[in-house]
């Protein structure tokens, strides 16, 4: 199934904020863990699944700025017809 350029286009657009958005996720979490806020590290560091519960961490953290940021991409596609 070949795409079309618009197609292309519209994709890579989306991949591009998702990019955005997840990367500004994983420096949140990384301040997060790094500054152990709510004695995450701490937290992460006793316990047996450590390693495991900071991967579900990232990955909420992904998808949720992940999404933020491919809807702000496309909230911002709207123009003004002044």
């Amino acid at each position: 199934m070949k795409l079309h350029r618009y197609e292309r286009a519209a994709i890579g657009f989306l991949i591009r904020h998702l990019l955005v958005g997840a990367l500004g996720g994983m420096v949140f979490g990384g301040l997060i863990v790094g500054f152990d806020i709510a004695h995450l590290r701490s937290l992460a560091d006793e316990s047996a699944d450590g390693i495991l519960t900071l991967l579900l961490f990232f990955f909420g953290l992904f998808v949720t700025f992940g999404s933020v940021g491919m809807g702000v991409g496309i909230m911002s596609l709207a123009q003004d017809e002044d």
